[in-house]
């Protein structure tokens, strides 16, 4: 159980790092989205191979099945560049709004798994955090879903099912090592710069940006996914669903901390269903946890 505990604890300091991404791609500036994709994963890509290569296991770390890798590297390429076609074909509230389901499906998606138990208080908690996630996004104003727009938002709903269906298909991969994760994120800088050089414009960063890019390969895009990618393989999934509503609130706290966005009513609100949901969820996660091994314990 402790193994299966650090692991969650894994994959809520990815959400922790996470919360940072839209402050640090604010400091990024004016550089082109698949642009400052290559760089950053190309920056985690490369500090990962040099905590390898301290390690001294290079080779045998990245050394996985074509399946798992194909399936990280589609992920976190895919997750990336649908993301940003959203956020270019829809307007940008309605946009992250329908992305932000993705901790809601990984949630439902955890429940079908055999070593997962899932209560109906956890599933009301991370309602309430989606409720709580909306508030953030849309500062309790309405949204208007126009039809002119359904490509973005098809795109931003194709981001979030490929990023709740690899944190849960992640699972099957249990036996990798997370330290596999390096390779995948060198092959998303490469497809991030194929995309650049065939879609955008390139940008000559300032030092200023090469400090995002940095700071965003060794954080939010460099040891976040790393964690992650120990949290969807041996920790609580239903639970990491739950928290990762964590990170918009989060991630706006952070804005208005950096000046890049104003204080509103509708962030206290918000921040009371989260931790309202949260409670609720971490309270059925571990009544469902006694449950479990109660069931395994009558069995042997």
């Amino acid at each position: 159980m402790s193994s299966r505990r650090n692991a969650t604890l894994s994959g809520i300091a990815a959400i922790l790092l996470w919360s940072l991404l839209a402050t640090m791609t604010a400091a990024s500036g004016a550089l082109p989205p698949f642009q400052l994709l290559a760089m950053s994963f190309g920056i985690a890509f490369l500090l990962g191979l040099a905590v390898l290569h301290y390690r001294g296991d290079v080779r045998e770390s990245l050394r996985q099945p074509f399946a798992a890798a194909l399936l990280a590297t589609s992920a976190l390429f895919g997750y990336h560049a649908l993301y940003f076609v959203a956020l270019k074909q829809a307007p940008v509230v309605e946009a992250n709004l329908v992305n932000y389901l993705w901790p809601l499906l990984i949630v439902l998606f955890a429940a079908l798994l055999p070593d997962t138990t899932m209560r109906p208080g956890q599933l009301v908690g991370t309602l309430l955090g989606l409720a709580g996630a909306a508030l953030v996004v849309t500062r309790g104003e309405r949204i208007a879903i126009d039809a002119a727009h359904a490509p973005g938002y098809l795109a931003a709903l194709g981001a979030a099912l490929t990023w709740a269906a690899y944190s849960v298909a992640n699972r099957r991969y249990a036996e990798v090592p997370s330290a596999a994760i390096v390779g995948p994120c060198g092959a998303t800088a490469l497809l991030g710069a194929i995309a650049h050089l065939a879609f955008e414009r390139t940008v000559v960063p300032t030092i200023g940006q090469w400090l995002a890019a940095g700071a965003m390969g060794l954080g939010p895009v460099g040891a976040a996914f790393w964690l992650w990618d120990d949290g969807t393989k041996r920790g609580d999934l239903a639970m990491l669903g739950l928290l990762s509503y964590a990170a918009p609130l989060l991630s706006t706290l952070w804005l208005l901390l950096a000046g890049h966005a104003d204080p509103h009513p509708t962030q206290a609100i918000a921040a009371v269903l989260l931790v309202a949901g949260g409670l609720l969820g971490v309270v059925q996660g571990r009544k469902a946890g006694s449950g479990t091994l109660m069931r395994r314990a009558q069995s042997k």
